[in-house]
């Protein structure tokens, strides 16, 4: 559990790091934030495909990994379907609503389950290199993230203070998740793969629905299709490293 707590809070607060330069900035350009949203997506593909499946399917089997994958995109549908929501990287909606921070932290509580969910089965799981692997992972891809929320919070005229704090909660329930995720792996039997599984189904909707449509809708195709496959090499490179 203390390895999982050190792993979850470590990429909780790269949330807060990513965010720390809307001390010195306030605006940010479309071209960038589609770069930083499509590595974004890079990352968390690759820490799905392999990093969180290949490992499931180690511990639990194809099938068993096949039903978790399918009821995490299910479960991540239902969820976009049904409660109302702004998607992180949508700033012009975030300028017209008096309750965007609420709507902002909805958002990021949707994306951060799953994130959480991951780093805590990855932790319980046997495979010793992984828990930190996909710690690292999910910290790599809040950074762009934190920064853009805050960077938006500001364009919506969020005091900076305020701004910052509401980047460090959505990052806590990261924590939060991830304690939840490996406290139930390690008591309930079986619960690792598919659990595994239902993590990367959730990461891989969240990047196939919003990141990657969203790094592609202003004319920047071409950087973030380079940036999308910098991070997917770059999680690579931490799944080679970490074993």
């Amino acid at each position: 559990m203390h390895d999982a707590l050190l792993g979850s809070f470590v990429s909780a607060m790269a949330t807060l790091l990513g965010g720390l330069p809307v001390l010195l900035i306030r605006e940010m350009s479309e071209r960038w934030k589609d770069i930083l949203v499509a590595f974004t997506a890079g990352v968390m593909v690759s820490a799905s495909t392999f990093g969180l499946l290949p490992q499931a399917i180690a511990e639990a089997g194809f099938w068993t990994m096949t039903v978790g994958l399918v009821l995490g995109v299910a479960v991540l549908d239902a969820i976009e379907r049904n409660i109302p929501h702004i998607d992180v990287e949508n700033k012009n909606g975030l300028r017209s609503l008096d309750n965007k921070a609420l709507l902002v932290m909805i958002a990021l509580f949707i994306h951060n389950i799953p994130e959480g969910l991951s780093t805590g089965f990855s932790y319980a799981s046997g495979n010793a290199g992984l828990g930190p692997m996909v710690a690292f992972a999910i910290g790599a891809q809040n950074m762009p993230e934190g920064l853009i929320l805050a960077v938006f919070l500001l364009n919506a005229r969020t005091p900076r203070l305020q701004s910052l704090l509401i980047v460090t909660a959505t990052g806590l329930t990261e924590m939060l998740s991830a304690v939840i995720g490996y406290a139930a792996a390690s008591t309930i039997d079986g619960l690792i793969g598919p659990g595994l599984a239902f993590a990367a189904g959730a990461m891989l909707f969240i990047s196939y629905k919003e990141l990657i449509p969203e790094s592609h809708g202003h004319g920047f195709e071409r950087p973030s299709t380079f940036s999308f496959i910098a991070g997917l090499i770059v999680m690579i490179y931490i799944a080679e490293l970490f074993g």
